[in-house]
């Protein structure tokens, strides 16, 4: 009798408990059903465009255009899981330093002009400036143009930008940049108009091919001494036009007036970049990967490792085609033992990998379409896949003001990459340039510059078999590249021993490192420390 009743409290004490369970479980759905994540409307958003951003676009765009721009807060095909610090705590201990800013030193942005400095007196005629090149180039160009409209004492007429070249983008200024607030901006430096008055004539204007690297007595000179038998100056290039050293220090400063505060983007692109950078923020820290592994450039420098003989010819039978590339027979492997070539897509992930980043990183993929699509960046997705790009990022609608005009998109991707956590360019062009001097006047940002040349050796054994990836490996990468993040250091001279043209472009450029002549210790912050204004 005792057994049974036993058994009987038992069974008793079951259905309780089951019964308790079930009350608990049913409480908790209804409770995320009542109480789950409030409307659209209701949301602390970090998407929504600030107030004054709102009231620019919506000047810009107008009104009816507002949804494009908050329509999809994340995108489908945007990974929306949580992370937890990337996981660092689990998997690497010392992993959260690989997303802190190098040292800073106390470095600030001083760009103020000195006593000395004079404001435009009268007007001796018009510098007209047609650019050339893709977006970077065009931006170093503009700024060049107007520290020389200073020195001679003209007023710039809004340059023209490059519509002729590779890109055959149709974008003018207004387009890709605040033509206003540039005007205002430079109120103190240079006169800026819009287009030059009607009653010029023909006969008045001269067109120039100012010698590249030029410094002050070129220009007061030569080229001022123009006045007395024309109008109107229009300088034919304005690619390095201006030399990056031995110029006064107020028209140093004035170059980074001109390219990090006057050179603003356009309403809507500074708009829509911000989006992007939020959405890619929703994750974490993120890399922008600046993977130069595009058809042109990889047919200009004549990298062909991992590509296949039918593809290395496609690349030759470009680069033979475009009368622009003076360079034709190239050897692809000379290119690349001498660290000339781009990383590969594959190289990129085992650089990253040795580094400590790991495998749930977010990384933003700036860059064109790549050579070969999926077939070579397997090896980065499946290391690293949260793979991002600005067409995952924003739907279609979002992207549509600014298809088919790649000035516009490289501006996209140049906010986003400014604005990053990490910005690793695979390759030394004019955009990781740009990126990296802007990144070092807002505060010298984590910015890895991979040593290409000691690379390809280590990646070339991991080929052979004779080097594993693992501890040794990473402890190498890691010492390699322990001076190459970013850090606070004076803008590099001329390589010893060259003359010439060649000593001028041996030198770091003005724009990677504007340090020493824009960055001062202990100097007085005059500037936000975001591309984005809010």
């Amino acid at each position: 009798m005792m057994q049974k009743r036993r058994w009987k409290n038992v069974g008793l004490m079951r259905k309780m408990l089951s019964c308790a369970i079930c009350t608990i479980a049913m409480m908790a759905l209804l409770s995320v059903h009542l109480h789950g994540a409030p409307p659209y409307s209701k949301l602390p958003d970090p998407y929504r465009l600030p107030h004054p951003q709102i009231e620019i676009r919506d000047k810009i765009l107008g009104k009816e255009q507002e949804q494009s721009w908050t329509s999809e807060i994340t995108p489908p095909s945007v990974y929306k899981g949580p992370l937890s610090s990337h996981q660092c705590s689990d998997r690497n201990p010392n992993c959260t330093k690989l997303w802190k800013p190098p040292p800073n030193r106390n470095y600030m942005p001083c760009t103020q002009p000195s006593p000395n400095y004079t404001s435009p007196s009268e007007s001796r005629g018009y510098l007209l400036a047609h650019t050339n090149g893709g977006l970077n180039q065009m931006r170093a160009g503009i700024c060049d143009m107007v520290a020389i409209a200073h020195i001679i004492n003209a007023t710039l007429v809004v340059p023209k930008l490059d519509k002729k070249s590779y890109w055959q983008d149709s974008s003018n200024f207004s387009d890709v940049f605040d033509e206003d607030h540039f005007i205002k901006a430079l109120a103190n430096d240079v006169k800026v108009i819009k287009k030059l008055p009607n009653e010029i004539g023909s006969s008045m204007k001269a067109v120039k091919y100012f010698k590249s690297w030029s410094g002050m007595d070129y220009y007061q000179e030569e080229i001022a001494s123009m006045w007395a038998d024309y109008k109107v100056i229009r300088a034919a290039k304005t690619d390095s036009r201006l030399a990056n050293n031995n110029l006064p220090p107020d028209i140093q400063k004035l170059r980074c007036r001109a390219c990090y505060e006057a050179l603003r983007f356009a309403p809507q692109i500074e708009a829509m970049g911000k989006l992007l950078v939020d959405r890619m923020r929703s994750n974490g820290p993120y890399i922008s990967l600046h993977l130069r592994y595009e058809k042109d450039m990889l047919a200009f420098s004549g990298c062909t490792h991992d590509l296949s003989p039918a593809e290395a010819n496609e690349l030759k039978t470009i680069r033979d085609a475009n009368d622009n590339w003076k360079v034709k027979d190239i050897d692809p492997m000379e290119q690349r033992s001498k660290g000339f070539c781009p990383l590969t897509p594959k190289e990129a992930a085992i650089f990253l990998c040795a580094l400590g980043y790991p495998s749930n990183t977010p990384i933003y993929i700036a860059a064109g379409e790549i050579y070969g699509g999926d077939s070579h960046m397997g090896a980065l997705q499946s290391r690293y896949p949260m793979l991002m790009r600005k067409e995952n990022l924003a739907s279609s609608e979002e992207l549509e003001p600014f298809t088919n005009h790649l000035s516009q998109l490289a501006a996209l991707d140049y906010i986003v990459s400014v604005e990053s956590d990490v910005f690793f360019p695979t390759y030394s062009g004019n955009m990781a340039r740009a990126v990296e001097g802007h990144r070092r006047f807002l505060g010298h940002r984590r910015t890895i510059s991979p040593d290409r040349k000691a690379l390809v050796r280590l990646f070339d054994k991991i080929e052979q078999g004779k080097l594993k990836e693992g501890k040794y490996l990473s402890d190498h990468v890691i010492e390699s590249h322990r001076n190459r993040q970013g850090s606070p250091r004076k803008r590099k001279g001329p390589i010893s021993g060259t003359k010439g043209t060649d000593r001028f472009r041996s030198e770091e450029a003005f724009y990677v490192n504007p340090l020493p002549d824009c960055l001062c210790q202990g100097g007085s912050r005059n500037l936000n420390t975001s591309i984005i204004i809010s």
